[in-house]
């Protein structure tokens, strides 16, 4: 009779393993739902992910496939896109909201379909915040959002500390400047916008700010056209801060077609500091053309989002067994990821 129960049990044992093999999965099937592709930031993170999905699925022996879908800025669109890529019914969906305040109808979405989620670099609204990602079991992979805006204020007060005539171009003892915004409602814009002025302000940086803030959708060019009449009406402008890169670019192509800012020796410039460290604005600084930016690590946030998810799908945990590579914040819902100054200095 023992030889049998032992006989029967160790049958179970075998079923249940073949069983687990049988069931664990060898490929992932990822939807990536993108607020716009002609992004340039957004473009580096979407090629973080490409690039982490094979590294990280050779680590773990996996495939994950990745289906991205572009919005187009339209969150209509990124809402009809979620409704298309449930019923392909992947295992995973990672989310780049293409507005901040529309998180909660693609979560009840997903939700209802038993899918996993996270988002990532534009962060629910703060209304909506614990809705759509505390309470709905998701994660957020993002940068602090006053970082980059304390990051560029400090730039400027070390370029006055080192040189105050280099910024102050007519000598009158303040930096006249303007406020290139993303778009008005998103929190990454809003913190960049008051902390660059408030943090250069606080380290001893006598500051005007000559015109309303300028609205140009993180565009290069909306911020070239805004630029052009701009300073046309407003000459003395000594500083532009930009929320970021391609913004900068555009300020600098209209600077351009005033001599301004050519990087030719000789030529007039002002002070010009972006948020990103895109291609074109490492270029842009090697060339003399513009002062500095704050570099947004789009590859890093890409390998984020892929190992969060594969920890999530494997493990069922966000965080567990990944402490050593990122830090939790205090919501114990996100993680963030770090800016870095680039200046003349450092491209070279």
């Amino acid at each position: 009779m023992k030889k049998l129960v032992s006989l029967l049990l160790a049958l179970c044992m075998l079923i249940a393993c073949a069983s687990a093999l049988a069931e664990a999965k060898t490929e992932y099937n990822v939807a990536v739902l993108v607020w716009k592709f002609d992004d340039t930031y957004g473009s580096t993170v979407r090629q973080g992910m490409i690039k982490w999905a094979e590294l990280v699925g050779e680590e773990l022996g996996v495939k994950i496939n990745l289906n991205m879908q572009d919005a187009g800025d339209d969150m209509a669109k990124q809402v009809e896109q979620c409704d298309q890529v449930i019923g392909q019914q992947p295992d995973f969906v990672i989310v780049n909201l293409a507005e901040p305040a529309g998180g909660q109808t693609l979560v009840d979405k997903l939700t209802a379909a038993n899918i996993p989620f996270l988002f990532y670099n534009i962060p629910p609204s703060e209304e909506t915040y614990d809705s759509v990602v505390k309470e709905s079991g998701a994660f957020f992979v993002g940068t602090l959002p006053r970082e980059a805006g304390d990051m560029q204020g400090e730039i400027l007060a070390d370029l006055w500390a080192a040189d105050p005539a280099a910024i102050d171009k007519n000598g009158d003892g303040t930096v006249q400047f303007v406020e290139f915004k993303g778009v008005a409602n998103n929190p990454e814009a809003i913190a960049r916008t008051q902390y660059s002025e408030e943090t250069a302000k606080e380290l001893g940086v006598p500051m005007e700010m000559v015109t309303d803030v300028i609205v140009a959708d993180w565009d290069t060019t909306k911020a070239n056209d805004a630029m052009l009449s701009t300073w046309q009406s407003h000459p003395e402008i000594e500083l532009v801060f930009a929320n970021n890169d391609d913004m900068a670019i555009g300020v600098i192509a209209a600077l351009n077609q005033s001599g301004y800012n050519t990087g030719n020796e000789g030529d007039k410039s002002i002070a010009v500091i972006g948020v990103d460290a895109t291609d074109a604005a490492i270029e842009a600084i090697k060339a003399g053309k513009m002062t500095a930016t704050v570099k947004q690590d789009g590859d890093a946030m890409g390998e984020a989002n892929i190992r969060f998810m594969m920890n999530k799908l494997l493990n069922g945990k966000w965080i567990e067994g990944l402490e050593d590579k990122y830090k939790l914040n205090d919501d114990g819902v996100s993680v963030y990821i770090p800016y870095a100054k680039v200046t003349a200095d450092s491209v070279q």
